[in-house]
């Protein structure tokens, strides 16, 4: 019998996470199975053969792509001749959709399956991509139950099998010890920089955040900094902005679990990292910022949520401050994050409601049962 083979496509690096959990869950289910696609460290140590590093077309906002236009087109172009060559079981589409639709197109033209795993944001908007996405996948697996209806409607078979960070978020440390393990004094607070995964993301927010670092030093002179650099970057990338700031901040390896465990509060760029910070209960403050035409687009398409972060979003209510564009000042910033240090009953409302946000992203094993799902498209049972 052929060995089967699976194509894995994650473009970021949460994608890169969730799909080396998958990886795993595969792997312990047939380990004769060929994984092959574009991920990062994480999906290479899983056993998926990268025919690309995601760092290549990890890129956000219209300016930023058109800048890596070449590139990006470079990628698409030497994954359509893997499918054309090699023709894959299966083709694993997860979130990133601009370049994953794209994708999904030539292996339908190819006749290949098509699977998608975590859906992109159709519910915040460009809701016309779930019709897209309908004509192209065999099947949906999402992660939000409130992803399930917008699918159904659109006739897709789509399956909920719970958020696969609530299987990985989580650390074996006491406060204490995190604080030990990075050298940090337990006996004062610590503030959590978490400026995202992109280059482009802590170019635009990293030096706002040590701005308000040093507001927040000057308010409460206790406080210290940690930042867990992201696997998609180098600690020089981080240094280069630490430098001219002056600010004593502690890095880290990645460790991002055990350094918000360490944590009193936190400074977050929106994405998956507010939903880990979420689910460690640490109170943050989300910031977002894109180039200028980036988001006038996007304020002109974003029209049917009310938050940009997840935990919001779960939650059903602005449960932590979003500072958005113009409004993710230093200032804003050291002001949120002085609330939280200052108002112990925030603080615990705000642990509180991320504890019950944690519930409504269904029970442990996500990954596994997502595993289950690709496996039966490959047997033809689904």
């Amino acid at each position: 019998m052929r060995m089967k083979k699976i194509m894995i496509m994650a473009g970021e690096a949460s994608g890169d996470l969730h799909g080396a959990n998958l990886a795993r869950e595969l792997k312990k289910a047939d380990p004769h199975l060929a994984l092959y696609g574009v991920g990062s460290r994480h999906m290479r140590e899983a056993g998926v053969e990268l025919l690309a590093d995601a760092s290549l077309i990890s890129v956000v906002g219209l300016v930023e792509v058109i800048r890596h236009v070449g590139v990006i087109y470079g990628v698409l172009s030497t994954l359509k001749r893997f499918l054309k060559d090699e023709r894959p079981d299966l083709l694993i589409l997860i979130d990133f959709p601009d370049f994953n639709i794209m994708l999904g197109k030539a292996a339908r033209k190819l006749g290949i399956p098509v699977l998608y795993y975590i859906s992109p944001q159709v519910w915040a908007w460009r809701r016309g991509r779930v019709r897209t996405i309908a004509r192209l996948v065999k099947a949906m697996i999402v992660v939000f139950p409130f992803e399930v209806p917008l699918y159904q409607h659109a006739g897709v078979d789509v399956r909920f099998v719970g958020h696969p960070l609530t299987d990985v978020v989580g650390s074996a440390l006491s406060r204490e010890q995190a604080c030990a393990a990075f050298s940090l004094d337990p006996a004062r607070r610590t503030v959590a920089l978490l400026p995202g995964s992109r280059r482009s993301e802590v170019a635009s927010l990293l030096p706002d955040m040590l701005e308000a670092a040093k507001l927040l030093s000057e308010r409460f002179p206790d406080l210290q900094f940690v930042l867990p650099v992201a696997q998609t970057l180098s600690r020089e990338c981080i240094q280069a902005f630490l430098d001219p700031s002056g600010i004593p901040v502690t890095l880290t390896d990645g460790r991002v679990y055990d350094a918000l465990r360490a944590s009193d509060t936190a400074i977050v760029a929106s994405g998956t990292a507010t939903l880990e910070t979420g689910l460690m209960a640490v109170p943050m403050v989300i910031v977002y910022r894109v180039a200028r035409i980036t988001h006038f687009v996007l304020s002109r398409l974003v029209t049917d949520v009310k938050h940009i972060g997840l935990v919001n979003i779960v939650s059903g209510e602005r449960l932590v401050p979003e500072l958005v564009q113009d409004d993710a000042t230093a200032l804003n910033m050291a002001n949120a994050v002085a609330t939280m240090l200052e108002d112990g009953d925030y603080r615990a409302r705000i642990k509180f409601g991320l504890e019950s946000m944690r519930a409504k992203l269904g029970s442990s094993g996500a990954s596994a049962r997502a595993a289950a799902v690709v496996l039966e498209l490959l047997r033809g049972t689904a």
